[in-house]
């Protein structure tokens, strides 16, 4: 077993230097490392891994379907982060598409509740990130 992550997803994107500067400008990924040639780039956020490829790149294809925006339907990818908060600020300062503001949530999970500091924002091509900082948990509320 390696120390990398046991699952990296990996996105078709329209532009990858337009994905690459939202998702390193906006966001604060860096690029762990590319190929160019194939039009790919491997990006972490303190540990949360993607791969970004051109879907009209010369690289292998795995798609089963035609792409239409947007894109990622039916999935959110959750990412936690130190600092929600002030990632937020950078991208509503940046006028990405937020799609759900900051909020505060507590999820119910057995006899107490996980509490999420959290927000979700598109990325280029439609993709939904759920950025969140964890707040503990508590006792489930009465109510």
């Amino acid at each position: 077993m390696t120390n990398s992550p046991r699952i990296i997803p990996e996105l078709d994107v329209t532009s990858l230097s337009l994905s690459l500067e939202f998702y390193t400008s906006v966001l604060g990924f860096r690029v762990l490392y590319d190929r160019p040639e194939e039009r790919f780039a491997m990006i972490d956020l303190d540990g949360a891994r993607l791969m970004l490829e051109e879907a009209a790149g010369p690289g292998r294809r795995f798609t089963t379907a035609r792409l239409e925006r947007p894109f990622g339907r039916g999935v959110n990818f959750q990412i936690e982060v130190e600092n929600a908060r002030g990632l937020y600020a950078r991208v509503v300062k940046s006028e990405s598409p937020v799609l759900i503001p900051l909020e505060t949530r507590w999820y119910r999970v057995g006899l107490s509740e996980q509490g999420n500091e959290q927000f979700v924002v598109g990325d280029p091509d439609g993709y939904l990130l759920r950025f969140f900082t964890d707040l503990g948990s508590r006792p489930v509320s009465s109510g």
